[in-house]
């Protein structure tokens, strides 16, 4: 394909990923005006944001071993028509269990729209021109995901009210369902439909009963971290997946790809990307919570705010995905994100409710700059290393594991957080000679507090948001460690992986890899003076 044509093919779908991400980012801001009106409480606010992301997770690796059986085209338009479903109802929720419920739907359907976004990615561009097409889709995870918060704010604020932070994203959804019809042409090749129903099952219930508890344990009004109730959650939750691990290594069609992961590039790969999300999600939640109560910002004002962050993850997003493109070297630029990443994180970890929003801006956009230069090519690394049938697989286990980092990191720097908070409210209280509420900072409404009590629970926001960015940039760390030891291999310069017959060499294997590089130019030459498909290449190892 020209790149002209791989553009037209790619309108659709990248309207359909950027609707997906926008919906997952803008009600952060819209949180705290959902939460006054449904009568949600502290707990309620996380799980707006964990629901989707938990369902996200969960249905991921099922989209993306989807995606290798059936037609992804027809596939990206269910997961449209799911997430439109999915919107409507978060529209017209009246109650906190219902809302959860249209956010499981809508994240469904994120799942379905991430995995096949870049499985059709890597199906028609080969990984050597792949980079310029990631940073695109980078560009637009990067707007989605860090603009949706200030799309979410000016909508609370103006006469649409919060309502609309869900319908907004409908007719999104049916401009790029129609524009997929008409602009994507990719080929399917039919293989055997086999799906892995039990592993399917396995990995759902398995992950969520995990996830519940992170999100639970240690909260007021649940259950401590070492309890009966915590035993039994965490005992089934292991039980639950290891016998997944048991029915993978049995099925010939497995939903996580055990071959795939246990290599050396994706399994470390999917180690950083677990450490991407955390931090992603977790800035994308937090750093509007801090804007907003810590410094006094209106919806609007804190989704401005936000800028600094967007334009670094565009920035990081886009001029790596070209760099790689123009030289063919993608390592430099993980380690280089991996670098930027902690040190924009533990520079924000310093923050407090005084801090000049200028500096914090600055920190913002380091660590959003980091976020973009990792996030699309970790997805490209992988990609590269398996061939095109396996692709979908493993573009869908990277994000699975990035979704349920976000959604863990969500879930358990929530509840630290408002632990921490809570705390510095009832000490700062004490202080002045007040008692704090049983509710604790839940039950404490800003708008009509007298200022010194003002004052001491914007101090303990921005220090509980400080809190939550350090222990992001220290699990950050991981990702640098595994980027590290990642082996740079090649970008070939086809779609699949050159089959050599020489030493046992077939497609996805080392020598295979070694030297596809070469072979990529000389198959090219070949390719272009016949038109026999039945042409192969054979290389010495030498």
């Amino acid at each position: 394909m020209t790149h002209r044509q791989v553009l037209e093919s790619l309108t659709g779908l990248l309207a359909a990923f950027f609707t997906a991400i926008l919906s997952s980012t803008i009600v952060a801001n819209a949180l705290p005006t959902i939460m006054d009106q449904l009568h949600g409480t502290q707990t309620d606010f996380a799980w707006v944001i964990t629901a989707a992301l938990l369902a996200n997770a969960a249905t991921t690796p099922i989209w993306g071993k989807l995606a290798d059986l059936f037609n992804k085209k027809l596939l990206v338009q269910l997961s449209i028509i799911i997430f439109v479903a999915g919107s409507v109802m978060a529209g017209f929720a009246t109650t906190i269990p219902f809302l959860l419920t249209a956010r499981v739907i809508q994240g469904v359907a994120m799942g379905g729209l991430t995995a096949l976004a870049q499985a059709i990615i890597g199906t028609i561009i080969p990984p050597r021109e792949r980079g310029r097409y990631s940073g695109y889709m980078g560009a637009v995870m990067a707007v989605g995901t860090a603009g949706g918060p200030l799309l979410g704010g000016y909508i609370v604020d103006s006469p649409l009210g919060w309502r609309w932070t869900f319908f907004v994203c409908v007719p999104l959804a049916i401009i790029s369902l129609v524009l997929l019809q008409f602009t994507l042409k990719i080929k399917h090749v039919r293989v055997p439909a086999k799906i892995d129903w039990l592993g399917s099952i396995l990995l759902t219930s398995g992950v969520s009963l995990l996830l519940i508890w992170v999100s639970f344990a240690g909260q007021s009004g649940y259950y401590d971290w070492i309890s009966g109730q915590s035993a039994l959650m965490v005992g089934g939750s292991v039980i639950l997946l290891a016998a997944l691990l048991f029915v993978e290594t049995k099925v010939s069609h497995p939903i996580i790809p055990l071959k795939i992961i246990r290599q050396r590039t994706p399994a470390l790969a999917i180690v950083a990307s677990v450490a991407v999300g955390i931090a992603m999600f977790s800035s994308s939640t937090f750093l509007g919570q801090y804007y907003q109560v810590a410094r006094g910002a209106t919806p609007t004002e804190a989704g401005l705010l936000t800028l600094p962050m967007i334009a670094g993850n565009l920035i990081g997003a886009v001029a790596s995905g070209l760099l790689v493109t123009r030289t063919g070297k993608w390592k430099r630029y993980l380690v280089g994100g991996a670098i930027l990443l902690i040190a924009g994180l533990g520079l924000t970890g310093t923050i407090d409710h005084q801090t000049s929003l200028a500096l914090v801006g600055m920190y913002t956009f380091i660590f959003g700059l980091g976020l973009g230069m990792m996030m699309q090519n970790l997805v490209l690394a992988v990609q590269n290393t398996v061939a095109a049938k396996d692709i979908g697989s493993a573009s869908g286990a990277v994000a699975f594991f990035r979704t349920v980092g976000g959604a863990a990191g969500v879930a358990v720097l929530g509840a630290t957080m408002g632990t921490k908070v809570a705390s510095l409210i009832s000490e700062g209280l004490a202080a002045i000679g007040i008692k704090a509420p049983a509710g604790g900072a839940a039950q404490l409404d800003l708008s009509t507090m007298p200022e010194p009590i003002k004052l001491i629970v914007r101090a303990s926001y921005g220090d509980g948001a400080a809190m939550i960015f350090m222990i992001s940039a220290v699990i950050a760390v991981v990702a640098l460690v595994a980027v590290l030891f990642i082996k740079e291999i090649p970008l070939r310069r086809t779609v699949d992986i050159v089959d050599t017959k020489h030493d046992g060499g077939g497609a996805g294997s080392v020598a295979g890899l070694a030297v596809a590089g070469v072979a990529d130019s000389i198959v090219d030459s070949t390719m272009a003076e016949t038109e026999d498909p039945s042409v192969s290449v054979s290389l010495d190892k030498g």
